[in-house]
C-alpha cells in the first residue's frame, strides 16, 4: 500500500461515485466497512475498499480484501498520512446536555422508555445531530440515530426508583441527570427547553473553534455556557483593540512574531488578526473584558499557545520566539 498516493485515493473515490457504493463494492469484492470510514467532501466511503481500488490506479491492479488488513495501523494510517479524514464507527460518549434532552423526553413520557419508531425519538435524533457538540470527524455513520436515542431513554428509565426490573448499563451522566430531574423537575425541564432553543442559534456552530474556551470544556458539551460566552465576546471590543494597536504602532501585526497579514496577502489580509485572551474564557468565565486583557496574534502563534497543556502565556510565547531566534 505504500505506493498508493493521495491522487490514487481521489481516483478511487471518483470511481465509487460513478458506480455507486453497492456496485463499487460488488465489482471489487469488498464488503461494507464496519468501523473505519473515509470522510471526503461531506461523504463517507468504505476506507478499505477505497484503498484497495486506489492500488489499481497506482500499480495497475486492485488489491483484494484478503491482500491487506483495513485497521488503524494500515488503511487509516495511510489515509491520514495523505491528509484525509478517517472516522470510526464508535460514537463519542453522551454529554450531559445530550442526556438532559433524553431525560426530559423520558420524563414527559411518564418515566417510560420509548422505541426507535416513536416520532419523538426520531425528532430528538435529528436535534442531537444538529446540536454541534461533537465534530463530524468524531461521529460514526449511526451517530445518535433513533436506535441509539431509544437505548438512551431505556438507560434512563430503568434507573428510575419506581422501575422494578433490571437496569441497563448507562453512561456516566445518566444517574446524576435523573437525580436532578427528580429533585427539581421544573428547572431541568426549562434547561432542556433552553438547549433545544439553542439549536436555532447558529452563531457558535458557524464560527471556528474558540481556542480560549478550552478543549476539555468543549468536549464536555456545555452548549448553553459556550453560547453565552460567545455572546460575551463583544465584536466591538475586538475592533477597538485593533484600532488601539493601529494608533500605537501604525500597523496591524502579530504582537508576538510581527507577522502582518496585509503585507503578505494584500487587501485580502487587511485588518485580519486573531484576538487572544490573556486569561482564557474557560478559566475566567463570563467577564467584562478590557483592551489590556487582549493581545493580537497571528493564527500560527495562537495555535502554538494552545498546542499543549499547560498552555503558554503570551509572555511565555514571546520568550520562546526570542530563544529560537538566537
Amino acid at each position: 500500500m505504500s505506493d498508493v498516493s493521495a491522487g490514487d485515493v481521489l481516483a478511487a473515490i471518483r470511481e465509487c461515485k460513478r458506480l455507486g457504493r453497492d456496485s463499487f463494492l460488488d465489482h471489487y469484492g469488498f464488503g461494507r466497512a464496519k468501523q473505519y470510514f473515509l470522510l471526503h467532501d461531506g461523504e463517507r466511503y468504505d476506507s478499505k475498499a477505497i484503498v484497495g481500488v486506489a492500488h489499481k490506479f497506482s500499480q495497475g491492479a486492485p488489491l483484494t480484501p484478503a491482500d491487506f488488513s483495513g485497521g488503524e495501523n494500515t488503511v487509516a494510517a495511510l489515509l491520514r498520512r495523505h491528509g484525509f479524514t478517517v472516522i470510526t464507527r464508535r460514537n463519542p460518549s453522551w454529554t450531559r446536555d445530550e442526556v438532559i434532552l433524553a431525560c426530559d423526553l423520558v420524563a414527559r413520557n411518564s418515566w417510560r422508555y420509548l422505541t426507535a419508531e416513536d416520532p419523538q425519538v426520531v425528532d430528538l435524533s435529528g436535534l442531537l445531530s444538529r446540536l454541534g457538540v461533537h465534530p463530524v470527524s468524531e461521529q460514526g455513520p449511526d451517530f445518535r440515530n433513533p436506535n441509539g436515542v431509544a437505548r438512551k431513554t431505556a438507560d434512563i428509565a430503568t434507573q428510575h426508583p419506581d422501575y422494578r426490573g433490571k437496569p441497563t448499563h448507562g453512561g456516566q451522566h445518566d444517574a446524576s441527570v435523573l437525580e436532578d430531574f427528580l429533585r427539581d423537575p421544573k428547572t431541568m425541564a426549562a434547561l432542556a427547553q433552553a438547549i433545544r432553543d439553542s439549536t436555532s442559534d447558529t452563531t457558535v456552530a458557524s464560527e471556528p473553534s474558540d481556542l480560549d474556551m478550552g478543549d476539555d470544556f468543549a468536549q464536555e458539551g456545555g452548549v448553553l455556557e459556550r453560547k453565552h460566552l460567545a455572546r460575551e465576546r463583544d465584536p466591538k471590543l475586538r475592533a477597538r483593540k485593533i484600532e488601539a494597536v493601529r494608533r500605537s504602532t501604525g500597523r496591524i501585526a502579530c504582537e508576538a512574531c510581527g507577522f502582518d497579514f496585509a503585507a503578505t496577502y494584500g487587501s485580502r489580509g487587511l485588518d485580519y488578526i486573531e484576538c487572544h485572551h490573556r486569561v482564557p474564557l474557560h478559566v475566567s468565565g463570563p467577564t467584562k473584558t478590557r483592551l489590556a486583557d487582549l493581545v493580537l496574534v497571528c493564527s500560527n502563534c495562537h495555535r502554538m499557545i494552545h498546542r499543549a497543556k499547560p498552555w503558554l502565556t503570551f509572555e511565555d510565547l514571546c520568550g520562546l520566539l526570542a530563544r529560537v531566534a538566537l
